[in-house]
């Protein structure tokens, strides 16, 4: 007779090699602990990680502090990434900030921070090429867990770092994203500087906002001497369905329409980008989304709390998400529903505080006035940022 061999074991499963994912398996390294990362991607190279983030001092910082990664982090910070200008749609100058490198919330490409958390953890920590298609529970704690390919793992802890569309966010909660209102067509303008001048004055050093009612260009300099572009408009969920994005110069004049009567210099944001526009709808988990205490299982960053970008928090909620699921692990040791417990007991009232300040932000920068609202914000906190994230 012939025995079935039993599953692959690991203690600790993370699904997803995002930053919060990779975060929550730094820490535990730091403290002994095993964990195994199961990301869809063939690759860390797979594709690219998207733009700047600024890292916080109350959050995202103290997160890479956990990690032992905080001098790694501020090797890497792009000086000069906290400069700000806040323009209306007429092209002018409502406010100009500079770096001084004061500031409590220093830039960063993404891709770098990505790569610091990749290159701190053992080899084979993470298995890329691994998508995870469904989980189930197996009675106190453990769960099954599927992939694409047919296998299967067990795990005594399992969470779900797999951003909006999560697989394992069923396990605990019946909510789905819905989308906020707002749309993005993102662009990019290479070596702006000797190709893009205008656009890079524009710009600046650091955050761009131009805003009017209903829309606006986010943009940044990225490390890399590029422009990264996002211009967002208040439209119904399939207003992206109508655009040929397989055409750029038809994709960029479909933009531009929304754009009309708009300074020249903004409209060359989109209209002379390089490469394809990508649309992207935003959408977000409802404020304050949270569940029951179920053995076993928990989620981390977009998987938890998915939320618009407006108030730059995102990232900065996976690093801190993953630090202290991994502090909590390590801090009850033999106790993985204590250490559960204790950490969306943390995490919930602040995803919510977040959300609920994103959500608010939202509705400020795209207001009939715009951009007075984030002018009046600025000047209420001075110190807050509201850039995305």
């Amino acid at each position: 007779m012939t025995t079935t061999p039993p599953l692959p074991h690991h203690p600790v499963a993370v699904v997803g090699a995002g930053l919060g994912g990779l975060t929550l398996a730094r820490v535990l390294h730091v403290h002994g602990i095993e964990a195994a990362v199961f990301d869809l991607d063939a690759s860390a190279a797979d594709r690219t990680q998207g733009g700047m983030l600024d890292i916080h001092d109350d959050s995202g910082q103290p997160a890479l502090r956990a990690a032992g990664l905080y001098d790694g982090f501020l090797a890497r910070v792009h000086p000069g990434g906290q400069a700000m200008r806040v323009l209306d749609r007429h092209g002018t100058v409502l406010l100009a900030e500079t770096d001084d490198g004061t500031g409590g919330r220093p830039e960063i490409d993404r891709g770098e921070l990505r790569d610091l958390l990749l290159g701190s953890l053992p080899e084979g920590t993470v298995r890329w090429g691994a998508k995870v298609t469904g989980a189930r529970p197996l009675g106190g704690g453990r769960h099954e867990v599927t992939l694409a390919d047919g296998s299967a793992f067990t795990t005594d802890v399992l969470v779900g770092a797999d951003g909006a569309w999560s697989r394992v966010r069923p396990l605990l909660s019946s909510a789905r994203p819905a989308y906020t209102g707002v749309s993005f067509v993102e662009a990019d303008l290479r070596d702006a500087c000797p190709r893009h001048p205008v656009s890079a004055e524009v710009v600046g050093g650091g955050m761009l906002f131009a805003l009017g009612a209903g829309r606006g260009f986010l943009a940044h300099r990225e490390t890399d001497g590029s422009l990264h572009v996002y211009a967002a408009v208040v439209a119904p969920e399939d207003w992206l369905d109508g655009i040929d994005f397989t055409d750029a110069e038809a994709a960029r004049s479909a933009v531009l329409k929304e754009f009309d009567g708009w300074s020249e210099n903004l409209r060359a944001l989109v209209g002379d980008a390089d490469g394809a526009l990508v649309p992207r709808r935003i959408f977000a988990l409802p404020v304050g989304h949270r569940w029951d205490r179920v053995p076993g299982v928990t989620l981390l960053g977009d998987a938890a709390h998915l939320m618009s970008p407006f108030a730059g928090e995102g990232a900065n909620l996976a690093l801190a998400d993953g630090a202290d699921l991994g502090l909590a692990l390590a801090a009850h040791p033999g106790d993985p529903e204590a250490a559960l417990a204790a950490y969306e007991a943390g995490m919930f009232p602040r995803a919510e505080a977040s959300a609920a300040d994103s959500a608010r932000s939202a509705e400020l920068l795209f207001r009939a006035d715009a951009p007075q609202g984030l002018l009046d914000m600025f000047a209420a906190r001075p110190d807050q940022s509201g850039r995305t994230d």
